[in-house]
């Protein structure tokens, strides 16, 4: 069998993994950390689990194909439920409102927003579906190693009718026009790393995943889907070696040879860097093998990183529901100090997931596990001080909300940011999420999955095809492993005939 070597247990290094491991490769994971799931990790202290990183399950198609692959079902793994309601987006102190799950009761709310909008969100959502069905059915499984790949008639006539050379901003506009709602559509944008205008209106199928798909929760927190990852992984054989840092990638005649660690040395006939794309390009290989230079990298819009806080409270906290937007300030200019002129928010937005809400076994009884998310421009300095600082901010503001002090029963506090980042995932300029979902960094605009300069060394995840989020990192480690079997296999059947 083939020897692949697999950097990183994220989504993707695991997808990739387990789908060569299916098709007869010897697979080894390496990963740097304790514990395999990249961001989707968990932790645990004083009775509280607390799922480090994603704390959405959108489209769920897309895990129950992944787990089809195999001949399995997310149910032989984890239980799924289903949120109703889906979030809530709280406007101010007073004004909230909770989105509710079944969609004859969202047309109901939208009407009373806007008379007309319930009709208008029918035709929105037909919209939306032809687009997630060509988008997550077509577009995001192509590997964007050339342009020629959409030249077939249907996909770009395809590209037209899926809007995709216009901004999601001026495209939602043409359905509505009152500001909640227009905060409401908008809001899923916020995870693809760039502004409404300046994201390709394609993107509307994240609505549709939202509204009609539905925003579901795996009983035990997000880590579950990684568990079941593994468990997978290792059923088709799979070797997972944590605490294995890669530090050197040594390449000869333009063939990857073998991978170095702190303690061990890797051969190998195939590569798949799972980590973070710029740290294998610039730090695990010499300068000659490189895809990208450092100017390309510079240029590249990234998605933002994230101030994260873990809390454990011990009393419940009212109001709340598991997902919760706080766009009680202005959204512009929150944006604007991420994107345009990137500094610490004066006024953050700000979101709180209770999973303790749906799921008893994450906290103790009678307490609350909140995580906290704020979202602020990559690569800045991220002190002690100025974490506090932030804390105290947004508790402030979510303590007017709730009615009820909340700092005083914080029996567990733990903050995540920029370095945590650049310190835990290597990630580039301590991003959370990845490249911007510009239009000028869509399809084969992004990192390209294969090294132009090495023969067997590809990448994957949410610096290359199809994009960051965890749905796009499964899709991103079949399409690599499925572009390694095609390509490998060939040079196997030509040196047998040879």
């Amino acid at each position: 069998m083939n020897r692949a070597i697999v950097i990183g247990a994220g989504f993707a290094g695991l997808s990739a993994a387990t789908k060569l491991a299916d098709a007869g490769y010897d697979v080894t994971i390496l990963e740097k950390n304790s514990m395999a799931g990249g961001r989707a990790r968990i932790f645990e202290e004083k009775g509280f689990t607390f799922d480090m990183g994603p704390s959405w399950y959108w489209m769920p198609d897309v895990f129950e194909r992944y787990f089809a692959e195999f001949g399995k079902k997310v149910s032989d793994y984890y239980e799924l439920v289903r949120l109703n309601p889906s979030y809530k987006v709280v406007f101010s102190q007073k004004e909230d409102v909770d989105l509710p799950a079944d969609l004859e009761e969202l047309k109901v709310l939208f009407e009373s927003i806007e008379k007309g909008s319930s009709k208008r969100l029918d035709d929105f959502l037909e919209d939306s579906k032809y687009k997630y069905e060509v988008g997550i059915g077509e577009f995001v499984w192509k590997p964007g190693l050339s342009i020629t790949e959409f030249f077939d008639y249907r996909l770009v006539s395809k590209a037209f009718s899926l809007d995709l050379f216009a901004s999601f901003g001026r495209y939602i506009r043409k359905f509505f026009s009152n500001r909640r709602l227009l905060q409401l559509m908008e809001f899923p944008i916020l995870f693809l790393g760039a502004t409404p205008k300046n994201t390709p209106a394609l993107y509307s199928l994240m609505n549709y995943a939202e509204i009609a798909l539905g925003t579901w929760y795996p009983m035990g927190g997000m880590h579950q889907i990684v568990k079941a990852m593994v468990r997978l992984a290792e059923e088709k054989g799979v070797h997972i070696r944590l605490n294995e840092a890669v530090k050197y990638i040594i390449v000869e005649n333009k063939i990857a040879k073998k991978v170095i660690t702190d303690d061990q040395e890797y051969e190998a006939d195939i590569i798949i860097g799972g980590a973070d794309y710029h740290h294998i390009d610039h730090q695990l290989l010499d300068q000659k093998h490189r895809n990208y230079s450092e100017t390309y990298w510079e240029s590249r819009t990234m998605a933002p990183s994230s101030l994260l806080f873990y809390v454990g409270v011990d009393c419940k906290v009212n109001r709340l529901i598991h997902h919760n937007l706080f766009f009680d300030e202005d959204f512009d200019t929150h944006a604007d100090e991420i994107y345009t002129h990137p500094k610490w928010p004066s006024k953050p937005l700000f979101y709180v997931s209770a999973p303790s809400k749906t799921d008893a076994s994450v906290a103790p009884g009678g307490a609350e596990n909140l995580f906290i998310l704020i979202p602020i421009a990559p690569d800045l300095a991220d002190g002690e001080e100025i974490r506090e600082k932030y804390y105290n901010m947004v508790m402030e503001r979510l303590e007017k909300y709730v009615g009820h002090s909340i700092r005083k029963h914080v029996v567990y506090k733990r903050s995540f940011a920029v370095s945590d980042f650049k310190d835990d995932y290597h990630s580039y300029r301590g991003n959370a999420y990845g490249l911007a979902n510009t239009l000028m960094q869509t399809a084969f605009l992004k990192p390209g999955l294969k090294n132009k300069k090495v023969k067997n060394l590809y990448y994957t995840g949410q610096l290359t095809v199809p994009g960051p989020g965890v749905p796009p990192s499964l899709i991103s480690g079949l399409v690599v492993a499925n572009q390694v079997i095609k390509e490998f296999g060939k040079i196997q059947k030509e040196i047998t005939i040879a």
